[in-house]
């Protein structure tokens, strides 16, 4: 499965080119909630280019395809969940 297809997808069949941090879940098939957005972004390794609009958080749609590329594992022991030794 080519994951940057799929991730791009996400962009194409969005409608804005901002994604409101309550939204990710609906722009990302339910793969990251806004929660969890936000705690990425309280340990700085967040979606970048995150702004403040009439009180939502939002993202461009390039950023969030882009991060979500560099989270996506190519395989299953690619994975990054600790160490299993």
């Amino acid at each position: 499965m080519d994951f940057n297809k799929v991730i791009d997808g996400m962009a194409e069949r969005w409608s804005s080119p901002v994604v409101a941090r309550k939204e990710l879940g609906k722009f990302t098939g339910g793969i990251l909630s806004g929660r969890t957005a936000a705690n990425f972004d309280c340990k700085g390794t967040g979606i970048p280019g995150r702004f403040t609009l009439l009180s939502q958080t939002c993202y461009p749609v390039e950023n969030v395809v882009e991060w979500l590329k560099t989270k996506a594992a190519k395989d299953w022991k690619s994975r990054n969940v600790g160490d299993r030794s």
